[in-house]
């Protein structure tokens, strides 16, 4: 996802795991091997298992930072598989327009960071538990 900030473009990376909940957000200035590998780093330090299947759109980067950061996972590319990062784009489009636009990279990476967790929260997967459970998540 492009975030245009103060003129220029900056890149959101967002890994969101299958249910669709947001794993970790890195804005960066750069679309490369590089910047695919930093996220790839900075995403397994926080993450308490090692992914089995990494699915991701068709930009050539991730498959160089998957080669050197994690050759044992499958990784997959497909136009549709990617759906739930695609869709978890949404809610950050909507908070940008009602801030008028991020002013700086590190207030954007600050402020999505605490803001996919906290929207994760407050939206139950209504999908994955029982009525009484939902009920109760809820309230």
């Amino acid at each position: 996802m492009f975030l245009k900030i103060g003129g220029e473009l900056h890149y959101l990376w967002r890994a969101v795991d299958q249910h669709g909940v947001v794993l970790d957000i890195l804005v960066q200035g750069r679309w490369n091997a590089t910047a695919a590998k930093r996220f790839f780093k900075h995403l397994l330090v926080g993450l308490k298992y090692r992914p089995r299947r990494l699915v991701t759109d068709g930009l050539r980067s991730y498959g160089v930072a998957h080669r050197e950061v994690m050759p044992e996972v499958q990784h997959r590319t497909s136009r549709y598989l990617n759906n739930r990062a695609e869709n978890s784009h949404r809610p950050t489009r909507r908070r940008e327009r009602q801030m008028q636009r991020f002013k700086s990279p590190a207030q954007a990476q600050r402020f999505l960071s605490s803001h996919a967790m906290i929207y994760g929260h407050f939206r139950p997967r209504r999908h994955l538990m029982t009525a009484g459970e939902y009920r109760h998540a809820r309230n």
